[in-house]
């Protein structure tokens, strides 16, 4: 009996389906510079009322190929036409460069062919340019700032625990699963089970979030421990407040800056200001 845990590869390839067949492989081909590097031409598959169709490859770096289905004398279903909604542009395609040079060299390119920037954003590990192809899907380039490494795994454990924990909860009709801060309660919970009074920020030891612990050092009302354990863990009687703009935190980097989890309650968090203040005890 094999005992061996199979191992992935990597992404062979991704595909989606496009009615726009010489825009797709004109933008792929030409426009972002992907070699086309194999096509399927085959009469439907299955089931009889499968259409004939093109299944074709652009090579997109490292072993890997983006994929398009065209589907030939159909019409495109209302359901693949792209909207302007989170759900929809949740579903997309992130390819990877080294260095931030590289990044901003696929920037120039982009506005050099004349594909419009939707935003360049940087996020807690990555920092990313996206646009859109001429089906409406969504794409991005991404530096990884830094290695993801065990501490990252052991924190999104946790994080995926909590939320599956609440999730069971909601399905049974126990309890409700409505904010992410039943999310960082709950983790806030297994990180540090004693600490239920006053107020604390649990901080992730991870480079970007050290201006939360150095912005707490400063403050003399406010405590610092290390709890060897992956976290720092912020405390105070009161209150504890940040201001992000201080912190040099990114917008998107302050909307995840209670990732750790906190105790007490949230009084206070737009886009400037955090306030966490004692709970109801």
């Amino acid at each position: 009996m094999a005992t061996d845990q199979p191992v992935l590869k990597g992404v062979h390839h991704s595909a989606r389906p496009t009615w726009k067949l010489r825009e797709t492989v004109e933008f792929y081909r030409d426009k972002l510079g992907l070699p086309l590097v194999h096509a399927i031409s085959a009469r439907g598959w299955g089931p009889s009322n499968h259409p004939d169709f093109l299944h074709f490859f652009f090579d997109s770096g490292n072993h890997s190929t983006i994929a398009f289905f065209y589907y030939i004398n159909t019409e495109q279903p209302d359901y693949t036409r792209p909207v302007a909604d989170y759900r929809y542009e949740a579903t997309h395609t992130a390819w990877r460069v080294d260095t931030r040079e590289e990044l901003l060299q696929w920037r120039d390119r982009l506005e050099s062919q004349g594909i419009p920037l939707i935003f360049q954003i940087r996020h807690e590990l990555i920092e990313s340019i996206y646009f859109n192809d001429p089906n409406g899907y969504y794409l991005e380039i991404t530096i990884q700032e830094r290695p993801m490494d065990a501490l990252d795994a052991q924190d999104a454990t946790r994080t995926l625990e909590a939320a599956m924990a609440l999730e069971d909860g909601l399905r049974a009709g126990e309890t409700g699963f409505t904010s992410i801060d039943q999310v960082w309660l709950a983790k806030a919970n297994g990180i540090d089970p004693g600490c239920t009074e006053g107020v604390a920020l649990f901080v992730l030891d991870a480079p970007e979030f050290r201006p939360l612990l150095e912005a707490a050092g400063q403050a003399p009302e406010f405590s610092v421990e290390n709890l060897d354990n992956g976290y720092w863990k912020i405390s105070t009687e009161d209150a504890l407040v940040f201001e992000r703009k201080k912190l040099g935190f990114v917008p998107a980097l302050w909307n995840a800056a209670l990732t750790g989890g906190f105790v007490g309650e949230v009084t206070e968090f737009d886009r400037y200001r955090l306030q966490i203040s004692r709970g109801e005890q």
